[in-house]
């Protein structure tokens, strides 16, 4: 109470000595009120044992919360116009103390520059930009608010306008962000430099009536007036006045900057207000690739409730925190996913070379390598980190490079922004995301809170890493190696009869690949599919089920970034836990997605077991029987099996989409395995009938079951030491020496798989095979270290896992076969093998 009348009658004497009120006592009531209410927050703000960033800091403040003033409501229309003047004269005198404050601090920063460039300097340029930060620019934008808002007080009249110096003090709010995110520094910086230059602390010390801390907190407390202002002359401006639309402005824009401060000090809320009883909320976020005029660029998007908006993360300096520039944002209300223009074609997508992508992945493995050798021999953290800082470089450039399905967004005015994401689950999520959402969005969105909301970002995202290998733990695990067999059961949910089918998608490397397809089941609600698909896992922890409707009808549906106009029914994933699935025996799970239930059983073969080379029992077969023994018997250069799986393929699986790397249905092949066993001269008629990713599994099965590889136990390190060779003359000549030494069975079959591969090669633009995919699916079928010389230990703890030496060893097979799918003739040393290279007997 004391204090309330000496703030009245310190107001009342410094700032009205020669006004007249109609007085009760000393002061007219409405300015008693006025002035405590100043008071009170002048006690708050500017009182020495209450810094301001404390109250910043209470949990339970609430910027929003609307502080009613001590003013009674009056029904005399003049009288409340009349107390405008009196909030604003109260507005002046804060005004005025602030400006004394930010004078005192920078009252010393110009001779501290200057000492800063002599041979005694007190700080350094350094310590004074970080102690100073952005303070010139407050008192630019506060002298400038203050000099307009004085004469027009001192002219007053009940039509006099300030709504706008409020709306543009508001809309300048953005320089205190980097003056907040700046604060503690500041002060930790001052601190420091107090302690370490006497010169300094004496500066401090006779800045003023209060020392360097307090005017950084006088400063500091300044955000906080701004909607207190405006409140309080909401109150005393009638909705008809013209200030009054400027004020609601002014009064949105530092709620919700004053919110996206306290985000940043209080247990973290994924909203921020919008409009009264409104609020926007994070709903999901993920790193993306988009593509900016040709280029491949890492982006962090977010959608909100109500906007999607595209940031940069920018580059972290000297430890600070992370802070994100915004590219674009599109309201949820103008986003569409239609073309604008039907002629408009999808952006010519740059692709990487597949050897590009591999040679990435070899440094990745190798990098890994070292990280643990290191750690094994426990050297220093410096050198780990180093390392740890390669293989992050690594794997976000291969995160860059690898996807290539679009993902196009369009606004209103007809700007189109493309992303480049691997799998067509993502594409479907974020549109049913936006969707769902744009059927109760509103917009509203000004500049300011355009800049706060992207600074928000940091504290609001739910995805804080790159998801590379770089940010898992030790503990974790690095994937399953090897081979998982899943037998697609039936599906159920289905409101409408349908042509459903499903594609079964892992993941590698950071992004997903399609790796097996169901047949279409025709005209039904329950398709009951049944079919088994063996899908090799690199490094996998997911497993994914997408189900369509197949739409043969093409002129039904609007294609949307030039993709296939087969319509998704709904999507699923589930976890490949190592745990679960060291169990050898099949796993019966259920899906759902959407109301629909898929029926799935998978089981899980580690690499190391399934290329354990077995030889058959059953000698009159062809699966795992020596290669020489089945061309002896069959009197041939090239066994049966592989001509007729190589002809059958030729004939009508040269434009199949993923030929050789999709899977094709068990089943079938173990019924190709057993008619090619008993030696069924009627199998091309049964190849005729079958799907052609069977027949293409069948003889990649051939290969893997021999009891020795086609490239022999003998000469496989040789090969492995040859591809490793840099000088290309020193490394041909070797590899070809090396292939020419195989025995001729082995050669001849693979000359002949050779010249086909290449063919299949030849329609990549169709098939999507390129070379490189090709020697990725048969390196390691061809090539395979005996198990004396394999990396893989005899008793692994993690049988089901797989070493970074051994995924190395892998990327050598694949690369002993690209070396000889990318020369372009294989010119024979002797007459000898000239004959049988060129015999025309098969």
């Amino acid at each position: 109470q004391s204090l309330w009348k000496y703030s009245i009658l310190l107001y009342q004497v410094k700032y009205f000595p020669g006004d007249s009120f109609e007085r009760k006592g000393n002061v007219s009531i409405p300015l008693m009120c006025t002035f405590a209410h100043e008071s009170i927050l002048f006690l708050f703000f500017h009182h020495p044992p209450l810094p301001p960033f404390l109250l910043l800091k209470t949990p339970s403040w609430n910027p929003n919360k609307k502080i009613s003033m001590c003013v009674p409501s009056s029904p005399d229309l003049e009288k409340g116009l009349e107390m405008r003047k009196w909030v604003l004269s109260g507005i002046l005198a804060s005004e005025e103390t602030y400006l004394s404050h930010l004078e005192a601090l920078l009252l010393p920063m110009k001779p501290l520059k200057a000492a800063a460039t002599t041979s005694q300097p007190v700080l350094t340029s350094q310590q004074i930009e970080t102690i100073f930060f952005k303070v010139p620019e407050l008192y630019e934008i506060h002298k400038e608010f203050y000099d307009g808002l004085f004469p027009r007080v001192q002219q007053w009249s009940h039509q006099q306008r300030v709504g706008d110096l409020f709306q543009k003090l508001a809309s300048q709010l953005g320089v205190y962000r980097a003056f907040v995110d700046n604060y503690e520094v500041a002060m930790e910086t001052a601190e420091k430099c107090c302690q370490a230059n006497a010169q300094f602390a004496e500066i401090s010390e006779v800045m003023g009536p209060q020392n360097l801390q307090q005017h950084w907190s006088a400063a500091h407390s300044s955000l906080l007036y701004l909607c207190f202002w405006c409140q309080d002359l909401l109150k005393h401006t009638p909705v008809s006045h013209p200030d009054h639309p400027l004020l609601q402005d002014a009064l949105r824009i530092s709620q919700n900057f004053l919110s996206s401060i306290n985000e940043e000090i209080t247990p973290r809320r994924q909203s921020m207000t919008v409009k009264k009883g409104e609020h926007r909320q994070l709903l999901k976020d993920s790193f993306m690739v988009e593509l900016v005029e040709g280029a491949r660029k890492l982006r962090h998007v977010f959608l909100f409730t109500d906007l999607f908006l595209c940031a940069k993360l920018k580059k972290q300096i000297g430890g600070k925190s992370q802070q994100y520039d915004c590219k674009w944002y599109i309201p949820l209300t103008d986003l569409s996913f239609q073309m604008v223009d039907e002629s408009e074609a999808v952006p010519n997508i740059p692709l990487v070379p597949d050897e590009e992508l591999d040679a990435m992945k070899i440094k990745i493995s190798q990098i890994k390598n070292d990280i643990q050798r290191e750690k094994r021999a426990n050297k220093g953290s410096k050198v780990i980190e180093r390392l740890k800082k390669k293989l992050s470089e690594q794997e976000s450039l291969l995160l860059l490079m690898s996807p290539n399905m679009a993902f196009r967004v369009h606004n209103r005015n007809g700007k189109s922004y493309t992303f480049l994401i691997s799998s067509d689950y993502e594409r479907a999520e974020w549109r049913e995301n936006i969707r769902e959402q744009q059927k109760k969005c509103d917009f509203s969105l000004t500049s300011v809170e355009l800049q706060m909301l992207t600074n928000s970002c940091v504290k609001l995202q739910t995805v804080h890493n790159i998801p590379l290998t770089i940010n898992k733990e030790d503990d974790e695990s690095p994937g399953l190696y090897g081979f998982l067999n899943v037998i697609v059961h039936s599906a159920t949910g289905f409101k409408q009869s349908s042509n459903l089918y499903c594609t079964l998608e892992v993941d590698s490397f950071g992004y997903f690949v399609n790796k097996a397809k169901t047949r279409v089941y025709r005209d039904t609600t329950e398709p009951n599919w049944n079919e088994e698909f063996e899908i090799e896992l690199e490094g996998s922890q997911t497993l994914r089920i997408l189900c369509y409707e197949k739409c043969y009808n093409k002129t039904k549906l609007t294609k949307e970034d030039g993709e296939s106009t087969d319509r998704i029914m709904g999507k699923g994933q589930i976890q490949l836990d190592p745990q679960v699935l060291q169990d050898k025996d099949w796993q019966r799970t259920v899906i759902s997605m959407n109301g629909v239930e898929v029926k799935l059983s998978v089981k899980f073969t580690s690499r190391e077991f399934s290329l354990k080379r077995m030889p058959s029992r059953k000698q009159t077969g062809v699966f795992g029987v020596k290669i020489a023994i089945v061309t002896k018997r069959e009197r041939s250069k090239v066994p049966y099996i592989v001509r007729q799986c190589v002809e059958e393929i030729e004939r009508r699986g040269m434009e199949e989409v993923g030929i050789y790397r999709v899977s094709g249905v068990a089943t079938d092949i173990q019924a190709l395995k057993a008619a090619f066993d008993v030696n069924n001269k009627d199998v091309s008629v049964m190849m005729s009938e079958m799907d052609v990713n069977a027949i293409a599994g069948t003889l990649k099965l051939y290969f893997r079951e021999l009891p020795e590889p086609l490239f022999t136990d003998e000469l496989y390190p040789n090969f492995a030491e040859g591809i490793a060779l840099s000088d290309p003359v020193a490394k041909e000549s070797c590899m070809l020496n090396l292939l020419l030494s195989l025995p001729e069975p082995n050669l001849v079959t693979f000359l002949f798989l050779l010249d086909h591969l290449k063919r299949v090669a030849e329609r990549e633009s169709v098939n999507k095979m390129s070379l490189h995919n090709l020697a990725t699916v048969f390196g390691p079928t061809l090539l395979r270290p005996s198990e004396k010389d394999s990396k893989i230990p005899a008793n692994p703890t993690q049988p089901i896992t797989m070493t970074d030496s051994w995924s190395l060893e892998v990327m050598s097979q694949v690369q002993v076969l690209l070396y000889f799918l990318q020369l372009e003739t294989i010119p024979t040393p002797d007459s000898k093998r000239q004959s049988i290279l060129f015999s025309t007997e098969v």
